[in-house]
Parts: structure tokens; sequence; C-alpha cells
């Protein structure tokens, strides 16, 4: 009797050990540089972040100080016309933001997000060093104009500056859907301590943006105008250079999670299997279901997730026909799915209508450097005898995230967990629902400046006269200071929901997939402003929105109809947010 009651308690103590042990280790299937499991006190987490945080501030200030004063260089040192230039810099922007689509299907099906960052790092450092060369040695600098003659550029100087450039796109497409992602990859999703840190991380990592676009939009753009474009390209290519080795330094302490191989080829592996399967019958219980016995998902580097109710009809690609069960070959991916695999599927259509509120939400955000620079033209800039260029008012939207993410993460996030009782006070969902009510008093606040703008352009008998209006620029800062607030809210949100939610093997292009919303959001203001354009200019009509006379227009209802666009969509988000569902992973 006495040895069989020690052989229980060695047992136990022996599983008690076991436990302990796994406990020290990550539990959701991350490692080491080596591809070794990795010790939680010795990588990831806090010690692994600032490295992060580092590369990506100094890799944003690489990008704002060519991005910021884009057009002027290419208006005064390329001599290009207005529109061809407004027309490059938006196309080479739009750019930017769909590359991100190439890096993240090749980091989430064969590189993995540290070596697609670190090869595309250094082809964005190669195209910084072109364009800081075509804008120093002699023979690729365009020539100055000689009074009002402005000699044109030649072949050889555009084709250096432009191909600088577009390396520059490319390599922001390696880099954009993967550093936030590896970011909170050095967080343990199942340890509960670690999980309220990485809310905490993409606070932080939003903020890093932020410090090098001020940085970008005050002292690189006096440099580019005071000094030298030679110079004021050349510190953001130092910059870039400081961010790629801020990022292999913390080599050692990062935790890595392996490619899952490529999403796109799974995704279309479910809708063959299921449309070849369309006359079989979804079985109720979905335990029938095929999914792999052991504990670990068929997909490297992700976990099983749990079977949903909702678009059953996808269900059919994991269902087991007569002829799989009697061969027992389970192997063809393009007859036969697992659960977590059509999970995956689900889970991208279920977040598509959250991504879709992204889109209005970027429009509004597409008037910080159009309509609201417009409107700053027509209003009093001066202070004593210094003039302030509007778009600088734009630094007040930095100002302002910059302020909000440490009032945030230090003080609403404690305050707001006591009375929700969830670990980051917000829920992602319930953040971004915050933001995008905040932005709508941002056009609000915008629509009443105009107003009183064009209330004293008629009391001083200025409305036929295309100039400034004496009402002071600095009445703008509050549309730009709710912007930054909203930003902080929806956007962060964002970039917390996209990772929590996406698939594990999908999370580069899920980031990849919100940063497009920011593209979609461009081209759905331009959109907008072409439309409210035809209609506000029949008969004759100036418009709302007059091209030479700002004076003559009502750009306030252009305003007003952005923040009633802004509800509508805020009230189909809150509708579409009820409606969603969580993944669970296992």
């Amino acid at each position: 009797m006495g040895s069989i009651q020690n052989d229980s308690s060695l047992a136990q103590e022996e599983s008690l050990l076991q436990d302990e042990e796994s406990r020290q280790y990550t539990g959701d299937g991350s490692v080491d540089f080596k591809g070794r499991p990795v010790l939680k006190q010795n990588t990831g987490n806090w010690k692994a972040c600032p490295f992060i945080l580092g590369n990506e501030c100094c890799e944003r200030l690489a990008y704002y100080g060519i991005a910021k004063n884009l057009v002027t260089y290419l208006t005064r040192k390329l001599h290009e016309g207005n529109v061809s230039a407004a027309r490059n810099v938006t196309t080479w922007q739009g750019t930017c933001y769909l590359t991100p689509l190439i890096g993240a299907i090749l980091a989430d099906s064969y590189w993995g997000r540290y070596w697609t960052i670190a090869v595309f790092s250094a082809i964005y450092f190669l195209g910084m060093c072109t364009l800081t060369l075509s804008a120093s040695v002699p023979v690729l600098k365009p020539a100055d104009c000689f009074g009002s003659s402005c000699p044109p550029a030649t072949p050889a100087q555009y084709t250096s500056f432009f191909f600088g450039l577009y390396l520059i796109a490319l390599g922001t497409g390696g880099i954009k859907p993967c550093v936030s992602s590896f970011g909170a990859d050095q967080f343990d999703d199942t340890d509960l301590q670690e999980r309220i840190k990485k809310g905490s991380f993409f606070n932080w990592f939003y903020f890093s943006i932020n410090i090098g676009a001020l940085v970008s939009g005050t002292f690189i753009v006096w440099i580019q105008e005071n000094v030298g474009w030679g110079i004021g390209f050349g510190i953001p290519t130092l910059f870039m250079g400081l961010a790629i080795g801020s990022f292999f330094l913390g080599t050692p302490l990062y935790r890595f999670q392996k490619p899952g191989g490529s999403p796109i080829t799974r995704i279309f592996q479910v809708v063959v299997a299921s449309f070849r399967k369309r006359h079989l019958v979804v079985p109720e219980d979905s335990s029938l279901l095929y999914e792999t016995p052991d504990k670990r998902s068929a997909i490297l580097g992700s976990r099983k997730l749990e079977h949903s109710d909702e678009l059953r009809c996808l269900d059919r690609a994991a269902i087991l026909s007569d002829a799989e069960r009697k061969s027992g070959n389970y192997s063809n991916l393009w007859r036969l799915c697992t659960v977590t695999q059509v999970e995956e599927l689900k889970t991208l259509i279920r977040m598509l209508p959250i991504w879709a509120a992204g889109i209005v939400f970027n429009s509004l955000y597409a008037q910080l450097s159009t309509l609201f620079v417009e409107q700053g033209t027509m209003m009093d800039t001066s202070i004593s005898s210094f003039n302030i260029p509007p778009a600088s008012l734009s630094s007040f939207d930095v100002i302002s995230v910059i302020f909000w993410v440490p009032v945030y993460d230090r003080i609403i996030v404690p305050i707001a967990r006591k009375f929700t009782g969830k670990e980051r006070g917000f829920s992602e969902l319930q953040r971004m629902g915050i933001g995008l009510f905040i932005s709508i008093f941002s056009m609000l606040a915008a629509a009443i400046v105009e107003i009183k703008r064009l209330q004293l352009a008629r009391e001083l008998d200025l409305v036929d006269k295309p100039v400034a209006i004496p009402l002071s620029v600095f009445w703008q800062i509050p549309q730009y200071f709710l912007f930054g607030a909203a930003e902080v809210f929806t956007n962060v949100g964002q970039l917390e929901f996209f990772y929590d939610q996406s698939p594990d093997a999908m999370r580069s292009l899920c980031s990849a997939l919100a940063l497009l919303t920011t593209s979609l959001g461009n081209y759905l203001s331009s959109f907008i402003l072409t439309v409210v354009t035809y209609f506000t200019t029949q008969g004759g009509n100036p418009g709302w929105i007059p091209a030479d006379n700002l004076n003559k227009g009502h750009l306030d209802y252009f305003f007003w109809l952005l923040a009633g666009l802004s509800i509508v969509n805020m009230l189909v988000y809150i509708v579409s947010a009820k409606k969603y569902r969580k993944k669970k992973a296992s």
C-alpha cells in the first residue's frame, strides 16, 4: 500500500515539475532565431520591443522625410507642373500602400516576418541612397532655373530619381505589414499578463510612428527648404540605416513565428473543395467534420480554430466523403480541408464589415492634407511678421496623437478596466467605435470654422475676392486635435483587432489589408469630391469647392456631408460589431 502511495506522489511531483517547466516556455509556438522553443524570461516581451519601436520610429522618419515635401521637390527641382507633380505623389503613395500585400504574402508563406523585414529594409535603404545621390551628384541633379527659364530634367535624372523613389515604395511593402505584427509576436497569447502588455505595445508603436512624422514634418522639411535637398534626403537615409541597425541588434531577444504556407492558396483550396462537395449535406454535428487528431494544427505556425456555425456552406470543404473514408487518403487539400483551414476563410469574411469602416474613416483622414490645408490658405496665417505655412498645422494632429497615447495607456485604460473588467480597458471593437465617434466632431469643428470664415467674408465684402479672410488659422487647431484623438482610438484599435482576430498564419496579410484602407480611403475621398463638384457646379454655379476662390463656395457643406457620412458609417459599424463573433483558438 505504501509503495502505491509513493508512486502516486512521485507521479504528482513529476507532473508539477513538467507544468512548471512548460510555464517557463511560451505557449504560442514561438521559437528563437535557431528554431528552438524559447524561454519567456530570456526573450520577447518589453526586452525586445525597444529595438522594434526604434526601428519603426527611424523608418517612419525616413519615409515622411521624403513624402512630406515630395511635391515641392518635383515642382521646384524636377520642374514638373502642379498637376503632374500631384499625380506622381499620389501614385507613389498609393503604391506604398499596395506593395504591403506582396510583403505580407511572402512573410506568411515563406520567409517569416523577421527575414521579410530584413530583405525589404535593404531594398528600402538602397532606394534612399539612390534618391540622395540623385539630389546630390551634379550629373544626376537637375539644373536650377535661370529667371523664368527652367530647363527640364534629363531622362537620366528622371530615371535615377524615380528608380530610387519606387525602390522605397517596394521596401515599405515588406516593412509596413510585418513590423507591428512582429512586435506583437513578442508577447505570448497564452499568458494573461503578456496579453495585457501587448495592448500597450500597439499604443507605443503608434506613438513611435508619430514621433518620426513630427521630426520629419518640422526639422527635415526645414533642412530641405533652407539648407539643401542633398542633405535633406541624406538625413532620412541616415535614419533608415539606424532603423536597420536597431532592428538587427535585437535579434537574440526576439521570438519568431514560423511561416505557415501561402494563405492565398489555402483560401482557394477551401473554395474549390467546398464547390466540389456542393451536393453533400453538412452534418449538424461539427465533430464529424475533418480535423487533424493531434493537438497541433496542420498549418505550420498556427493554433487550431474551433468550428463556428456561420457560413456553413464552406463547411463542405471539411466533409469526409465515402471515397476518402475508404481510401484513408486525406492529403489532397483541394478536395478536403481541415476545420481550422475553413475557419481561416470564415474569419476573414467576418472581418470584412469591420475592415470597410476603416475606408470611410481614412476618407476623412485624407482631408487633413487636402481640404483642411486649402481652408487654411484662405485664413490669416501671420503671427506678427512671420507667416505659418497652412500645411504645418497638420503637426497638431501628430502632437495630438503624441499627447493622447500616454494619456490613453496610463490613465484611460486603468480607469476603464475598473468599469468594464476587460484586460485592455476596452475591447478592440469598442475602441475603434469610440474613434469613429470622435472623428465626426473633427468634421463638425471644420464646418463651424468655415461657417465663421464665410460669414466674415460676407461682412467684409470679400466674397468675390480670392483673398484670405482675417480669421486666425489657429482656429483650425481643434479639428486637427480631435482627429488625432480619433486616430489613437480607431487606428491603434484597428492594429490590435487585425492582429488578435486574424488567423495565426495570416497575420501579416491581415495587417496589409488594414493598410489598404488608407489607400482606398483616399480613392473614396477623391470619388466623393468628384461627384460633389459635378452636381454642385450645374447651371454655371461655382459649386461647394470652387477651384479659384473658396470665398464663393460652401466648403462647410462638404464638411457637413462628411460628418453625415461618418455618422452612417458609425451606425453600420455598430451593427457589424454587435454581430461579430470572435475567433476561438485552441
